[in-house]
């Protein structure tokens, strides 16, 4: 039995998507991918909120028998609205995965991450064999860090241990990311808080870095992943 009620069949509100003409002409680009039967990779943000509409229309079309296998609960209700067949990695494995990002530099490494989903994303971004990052021209970026911090998702009693060995690592100022609309710190759908920390200089090995940290879950940072950018 499905759900009937109003909430199951709607989309997420985004309010005023910011260049969404641009946004939404790399959302059509990219429906032309999409062929039947294929696994979806989908990730989150308004970018890739406008990308599956436009997959979604396609895909009805053509009368296609796909799977969409979402990396945030937010996108997940969003693939059920829209009448979309949900997978997970348990079961099966993306032909290929779609996001947006932050910030591009000219070798396509990422920051991403703003919407806190960062972790979900990598984990169904490496499983796919190919990875579409779909910008818009604010996005592109000479280096890292230029305009956002790196998000670092962090066990919530690890924040003040992971918080000093960053800075050993040379981030120049971290915080803990508030909560919008209320009072404390944001907690991801795994239930951790983010340090965004910014640095001065990003390097092939601060990934990993970070990465090592005890207490640390993932980092937004996403470097020599090699996906296809997709603009306009």
């Amino acid at each position: 039995m499905l759900w009937t009620n109003p909430l199951s069949k709607k989309l997420p509100d985004y309010g005023q998507i910011a260049n969404l003409e641009e946004k939404t002409s790399v959302a059509r680009k990219l429906a032309g991918e999409v062929k039947d039967g294929q696994v979806i990779g989908v990730g989150s943000g308004s970018t890739s909120f406008l990308a599956l509409q436009e997959i979604a229309r396609a895909a009805n079309e053509k009368n296609y028998r796909c799977r969409f296998i979402p990396s945030s609960r937010e996108i997940h209700m969003t693939c059920l609205a829209l009448g979309l067949s949900v997978a997970s990695l348990l079961d099966a494995r993306p032909d290929w995965y779609f996001d947006g990002a932050d910030e591009v530099d000219k070798d396509g490494n990422l920051i991403k991450g703003r919407g806190g989903a960062m972790t979900r994303e990598k984990m169904v971004m490496v499983a796919s064999p190919k990875t579409f990052i779909l910008v818009d021209k604010s996005k592109f970026v000479d280096k890292l860090g230029m305009n956002f911090p790196v998000p670092v998702e962090v066990n919530q009693e690890s924040a003040n241990y992971v918080e000093e060995e960053l800075l050993k690592l040379g981030a120049t100022d971290t915080k803990v990311r508030p909560a919008k609309g209320k009072d404390g710190a944001i907690v991801t759908e795994s239930g951790h808080f983010i340090l965004d920390a910014r640095f001065a200089d990003i390097g092939a090995s601060l990934e990993k870095d970070i990465k090592s940290i005890t207490g640390v879950i993932e980092s937004g940072l996403f470097w020599g992943y090699n996906p296809e950018i997709v603009s306009s």
